[in-house]
């Protein structure tokens, strides 16, 4: 490939990223970012407002649930640091059409053009690090998933367990919850 079909090719890229850009980002947010954000959300400040409850001087609705009030108060923490640690790229499907375009770019580009990959893969790794030092830096810390799971990262599952247990205190305690996973 000579050096302006190089630059073409590069333009071509340019101007196709930036007309699509903004739609596959509302496209995203929409039906992918907002609604895990809502529901971790929700998840995370139902977790919250059920240990506030159980931390305060409040009276619980059944006598027999203030003998338990300390393994209830554990169980809460649990859920809720379990929530905390989630992130995104835990629970986000994989955007197929984004790893399928990956390819068939990397594919296409010869080897002189290869730096811009590499640099583009020198960014995801240094993120990945990142995230593996925060989660050494989780593990050192008192009831954390991660010390006690040694399998990695919160996948949807564990989200769909951490649900369930929260589901049930709720009802333990009295409490309406209503959180539909989707």
């Amino acid at each position: 490939m000579c050096s302006s079909s190089k630059a073409g090719y590069r333009e071509g890229i340019t101007a196709g990223k930036e007309s699509h850009l903004q739609q596959g980002f509302d496209d995203g947010f929409a039906q992918t970012g907002a609604p895990l954000g809502r529901e971790m959300g929700l998840l995370r400040g139902s977790a919250s407002a059920i240990l506030s409850v159980l931390t305060s001087e409040v009276l619980l609705p059944r006598p027999g649930l203030n003998v338990i009030r300390d393994s209830l108060i554990q169980e809460a923490r649990a859920i809720a640091s379990g929530l905390n640690e989630v992130r995104f790229s835990d629970v986000a499907p994989p955007d197929l059409e984004a790893v399928q375009h990956a390819r068939e770019h990397f594919e296409a580009v010869n080897e002189e053009d290869r730096d811009m990959d590499v640099e583009l893969g020198e960014k995801v790794e240094g993120k990945r690090q990142m995230e593996s030092l925060e989660d050494a830096m989780a593990r050192m810390g008192a009831g954390s998933m991660a010390s006690e799971d040694k399998r990695g990262r919160p996948t949807r599952e564990d989200v769909v367990v951490l649900t369930t247990r929260l589901k049930a205190l709720a009802e333990k305690l009295e409490l309406p919850l209503q959180i539909n996973l989707q």
